[in-house]
């Protein structure tokens, strides 16, 4: 008679195995405090379509930026604001949008690039690079728009600052539109390009073209608010763009790559062809 089968396996408990750890998930997107803060001011000041017609024209009339504002020759000419006007409105004009279509464009050209700029410069140095691109969108509406009474208004010429002085790091190793990309302040922080290397990399160039395009075929971003005059600013958008590619280096805290370094960051795509 065959006997039952033995059970062989070792008796007693099983040690417990240890568990797989799991590789910390960075999210989606994570926005830093300085960029938050700027969209949630904009959102406020948006709040002011709540207000009567005449009010919230008032403010559209004090706050935005009016080239007719600055033109000498009109003597009788009374715009709301004063003397004062002449000068917050090179950067108060960033802050007010037409609608939420406007408002929301801008910000989600913001999000990649804000974030990292904002990661990069700090609250402070991000706050006065918004603005000093804003003025510098203002000043080429201004000299484009010489003797326009329609206001302008919208965030866009700060946003392309942005956007432009983001690609002179974006592409380098480690960058957050590097193939090699690293952690968000990692990647916000790598050595940017020299100007002169940035001009010459076929990635950044290709950004270029693409952005001028955009811009200039159909004009997205801050837009004259009179009904019947209704137009794209996109001058003031390549104002803010040219500004914040040439005075990148005066907020950038990192320190600037060297030049056989940038010759090889080049090779981040061409080491993976």
């Amino acid at each position: 008679m065959d006997s039952p089968p033995q059970d062989l396996s070792p008796q007693g408990p099983k040690p417990d195995l240890p568990a797989a750890e799991e590789a910390p998930r960075e999210p989606v997107l994570t926005l830093p405090a300085a960029l938050t803060a700027y969209i949630v001011l904009l959102a406020v000041i948006h709040l002011r379509v709540l207000l009567p017609p005449e009010l919230e024209n008032w403010t559209i009339d004090v706050f935005g930026f009016i080239p007719k504002r600055y033109d000498s020759s009109v003597l009788d000419l009374q715009i709301p604001g004063g003397a004062g006007a002449k000068v917050w409105t090179f950067v108060t004009y960033s802050l007010l949008h037409a609608n939420l279509t406007h408002i929301g464009f801008n910000v989600l050209w913001l999000l990649p690039f804000g974030s990292a700029l904002a990661r990069r410069f700090g609250a402070i140095r991000f706050f006065v690079f918004m603005a000093v691109t804003a003025a510098a969108g203002a000043l080429a509406h201004l000299v484009t728009h010489e003797h326009a009474l329609a206001p302008m208004i919208g965030a866009s010429a700060s946003v392309s600052g942005a956007m432009a002085a983001a690609i002179r790091f974006a592409f380098a190793r480690g960058s957050f539109l590097s193939f090699t990309r690293a952690d968000a302040d990692t990647a916000a922080k790598v050595p940017a390009l020299p100007l002169s290397r940035a001009l010459r990399d076929g990635r950044v160039l290709g950004f270029l073209a693409v952005w001028f395009g955009v811009n200039i075929i159909f004009g997205v971003g801050a837009i004259g608010v009179d009904s019947e005059t209704t137009s794209v600013a996109w001058q003031g958008h390549i104002g803010g763009f040219v500004a914040g590619l040439l005075l990148f280096a005066l907020f950038d805290p990192v320190p600037r790559m060297r030049s056989d370094a940038a010759d090889a960051s080049s090779q981040d795509v061409s080491d993976r062809i």
